[in-house]
């Protein structure tokens, strides 16, 4: 039987290594042997020419690398003018990242077999900043954008042969945001890499980069936005420092309010007690994941969380907040602790109720690591996958 042709569209390239660069990635590398995967990725980070990332072939596709919602625009124009030459037996779409060349298909009168993957919902990210309110003249219009894109995203969904999403969560916000038909949705949860993200008992050279000593440390890893929620953390902090004041919180990732969440710290008379390192190396995060205390990700909309199930793998307590797709990922009370969304003040008393028990740390650490060693690791979801692409084929 020959492979079966896969063509993958998102903006952001597999370089970055985000949680939907992770899936395309990771998925593709696990099904070598059945279908060949070509991803198509805007020009950033670095990304200039033809690449082969395990095995996975990367082309890129011309975008402004400035702001997200204008590369998304100049990304999707260039796969328009693609459209004939990019061919394939089933095209994966994620998020809004293709619509430009399925829209290109339908003019051309052309029936492809197509797939949307939906992660976190645009329309409800969307949703929930209007809900929160306080948004700042710039938010206002990244908002805008963001309902724009979420216009194309499910504009996208209806096109498709078949929805992709990955938690019963983002499927309830699918059907309450886009006008689809629920028989297209298939349900198929991230993964992790159980024997990449697993406890490390030497901890001393990661520990030493981020200037540890003897300090407890509370982790989070994730793009500096929004939705992440870090201004709760930051909150948090000022509680959990007056009770534990060596605690030292280490911020993986960059994003647009790097600045102002550096800002913050400073002025609560924090800086002592953060450290923003920044992206970091394959390496180095399996490293820190598997040598903090406690995992901290208090993201107030979420599909499902990599970085949860990445924290878990390593053996780690989670705390978050009991949100979207993140009450999915994390078993309350059992691998970590779900608290009242938007309470700095429950964040701040589990994370220091993990902090001063030892032995629940360990305990809700090992289960944890059971929990998506079972359910949740990037095998299971790659055979899922599989079969979704045949009955795309199939289907058409």
């Amino acid at each position: 039987m020959s492979k079966l042709q896969l063509a993958v569209f998102n903006t952001q390239p597999p370089l970055f290594l985000g949680g939907v660069e992770r899936r395309i990635l990771e998925t593709a590398k696990r099904l070598q042997s059945e279908v060949d995967t070509t991803v198509y990725s805007g020009t950033k980070a670095g990304l200039r020419k033809i690449t082969k990332l395990d095995g996975v072939t990367v082309v890129p596709c011309f975008s402004t690398d400035r702001v997200f919602p204008l590369d998304n625009w100049t990304f999707n124009q260039t796969l328009k003018r693609k459209a004939n030459t990019i061919k394939a037996d089933v095209y994966e779409v994620h998020t809004a990242s293709g619509y430009g060349l399925l829209s290109a298909f339908k003019k051309k009168g052309v029936t492809a077999a197509s797939v949307q993957t939906i992660h976190g919902v645009l329309a409800d990210e969307y949703a929930q900043a209007n809900l929160r309110g306080g948004l700042s003249l710039r938010a206002k219009v990244a908002n805008l954008f963001m309902w724009q894109l979420a216009k194309h995203e499910e504009e996208s969904a209806k096109k498709a042969t078949l929805i992709v999403t990955i938690s019963e969560y983002s499927k309830r916000k699918i059907l309450e945001h886009y006008n689809v038909d629920s028989a297209k949705i298939r349900l198929v949860p991230n993964g992790v890499d159980t024997e990449r993200f697993k406890p490390n008992g030497d901890c001393t050279r990661i520990r030493q980069r981020i200037r540890a000593g003897d300090r407890q440390v509370v982790l989070f890893v994730g793009r500096l936005i929004p939705r992440k929620g870090l201004s709760y953390l930051i909150e948090a902090a000022k509680q959990i420092v007056k009770e534990r004041k060596e605690t030292l919180f280490v911020i993986v990732g960059n994003g647009p309010l790097k600045n102002r969440l550096v800002a913050d710290v400073e002025a609560f008379g924090l800086a002592d007690n953060f450290v923003f390192i920044g992206d970091v190396s394959e390496n180095d995060l399996t490293e820190l994941y598997s040598c903090v205390g406690v995992f901290a990700f208090p993201s107030i909309q979420e599909g499902q969380g990599i970085a949860l199930l990445e924290a878990q793998s390593s053996g780690v307590p989670v705390v978050a907040f009991d949100v979207s797709g993140v009450a999915e990922a994390v078993r309350d009370g059992e691998t970590g602790l779900l608290v009242k969304p938007g309470s700095s003040g429950e964040l701040a008393e589990a994370v220091l109720k993990l902090l001063s028990d030892e032995r629940l740390r360990l305990k809700m650490g090992a289960k944890g690591r059971e929990f998506v060693s079972r359910e949740l690791s990037w095998d299971v979801c790659a055979q899922k996958m599989l079969k979704v692409y045949r009955e795309a084929k199939e289907t058409v």
